[in-house]
């Protein structure tokens, strides 16, 4: 219900609000959002009694491939021996970051050359389980400016929380290997759809016709951005059309609609104007687009850390970012707000803070923004994820842990069922709708990174 997400409430005497608006109030709001507070600290939202289940959830293998992938990296980068940081945004329960590093172990050089952990979460809950997992739960923890301290059962590697990016100084001298695994879709959008408007036609001047002319002057058809915007439902008044998203069956009536603005919005007169993408998009009218200023900030900060920029000048660019995300590839995303509860699609503007919203990511903004935001870096993929994890060796990988001393047959089948799955290129299948994207140091197209078609390559 409304109350869940109480800030929602000013709506109803300001007017209706951006859609990015609502999105970051219902997920990250300060009084109930899903990922701070609003579903209570008794129940998850991850897993088979949570909302929904992640690739790390799925299997292990997932989070150690990842592993792998980072060391084929720092391998190919010449084995730094320190200086290294592993940061990862979104990391939800942990589990990929538990995988990863006790992955990483195996290979002590690498291990004894990260510096830090740095793990970006918003949720004071989930920065509770993640530490949980990590380091123990009777571990002892410390706060500074910079974030919440521990050290990791992995040996003893430092761990630091911040709850924004921003909190992890630029430094030029490190080594930032990156991981977003799901996090891009969570990222607010904005969406816009363009809409022919009529404007009177001006007399050129020095106009022979006189000005005692009567007659109604003619209109020029003009086309222009819209924004997109949610408002609340009035009472005893359906809901606009929610045909446009996924929902399965779902009897809770929504709070929220979209309408369209009535005029031009501050986001609306320079968002879609930022890429020809979008611009090429306005002719036609009632064309819709999706644009995540956020996803575009990120990926920035990433290419940043990674190849340096005139602010933050690097001699040598080193690192890399891994971008794991459901998403469009080639197109421009259009109605792709979700809304999941209890692993079913519901209505997004129905128990706001109760259900978690996304949204498809759009990963050629993201490359654009990467290698806009530094000449040091290079962008790879997206590729598929099944591509990808098959090509990292997934299923050689999970035939080994079926065949491990201690394992019995119904684990084996569950191991089998499990890899399969993350790789299932079948329709809606997570090896075709996942995408994996990498951004590296920029070399000239010589060398590609493991699982985008190339090998592991000793720097």
């Amino acid at each position: 219900m409304i109350s869940h997400v109480p800030s929602l409430t000013s709506s109803q005497t300001t007017g209706p609000v951006p859609l990015a608006s609502y999105m970051r109030m219902c997920l990250t709001g300060d009084l109930g959002g899903y990922y701070t507070g609003a579903i209570g600290q008794d129940r998850d939202q991850f897993g088979a009694k949570g909302d929904f289940v992640t690739s790390p959830e799925i299997s292990q293998i997932f989070g150690e491939l990842i592993g792998v992938w980072f060391i084929a990296e720092w391998i190919s980068q010449g084995r730094p021996k320190d200086g290294v940081q592993i940061i990862e945004v979104g990391p939800g329960r942990g589990t990929l970051m538990d995988d990863m590093l006790r992955t990483i172990q195996r290979f002590p050089d690498m291990a004894s050359s990260i510096e830090s952990v740095f793990m970006v979460e918003a949720s004071p809950e989930l920065r509770e389980k993640q530490k949980a997992l990590l380091c123990g739960p009777d571990a002892p923890s410390s706060e500074s400016k910079s974030g919440y301290h521990a050290t990791s059962k992995y040996g003893g590697i430092p761990v630091v929380w911040t709850e924004t990016i921003k909190s992890i100084p630029i430094d030029t001298n490190k080594v930032p290997f990156i991981v977003a695994h799901e996090f891009f879709d969570a990222l607010p959008i904005h969406t816009f759809q363009s809409a022919r408007v009529t404007a009177p036609a001006t007399t050129p001047k020095g106009s022979a016709e006189p000005a005692s002319n009567n007659r109604t002057s003619p209109t020029k058809p003009e086309v222009e951005w819209r924004e997109m915007m949610v408002s609340p439902v009035p009472p005893g008044v359906t809901p606009a059309d929610s045909g446009t998203f996924r929902i399965e069956k779902d009897d809770t009536p929504a709070e929220f609609q979209l309408v369209l603005s009535s005029g031009t919005t501050r986001h609306s007169r320079y968002l879609p104007e930022s890429s020809p993408r979008y611009r090429k998009l306005k002719s036609s009218p009632d064309s819709v687009i999706e644009i995540c200023p956020d996803a575009s900030l990120f990926a920035s900060d990433f290419a940043t850390r990674i190849g340096g920029s005139p602010k933050h000048p690097k001699r040598r660019p080193s690192g890399a970012a891994l971008i794991l995300d459901y998403g469009t590839s080639d197109t421009v995303p259009i109605n792709s707000l979700r809304g999941i509860r209890q692993h079913r699609l519901v209505n997004p503007f129905a128990s706001p803070g109760l259900v978690d919203l996304s949204a498809d990511v759009d990963f050629t903004a993201v490359a654009d923004a990467a290698t806009l935001a530094s000449e040091g870096v290079e962008v790879h993929g997206p590729v598929p994820q099944g591509v990808f994890l098959k090509s990292m060796g997934i299923r050689q990988r999970a035939e080994m842990l079926a065949k491990a001393p201690g394992i019995d047959a119904s684990t084996a089948t569950n191991i089998d069922k499990s890899w399969k799955r993350l790789v299932d290129q079948g329709p809606g299948g997570m090896g075709k709708t996942y995408k994996a994207l990498a951004i590296l140091p920029e070399n000239g197209g010589q060398r590609r990174p493991v699982g985008f078609g190339g090998d592991v390559a000793e720097g």
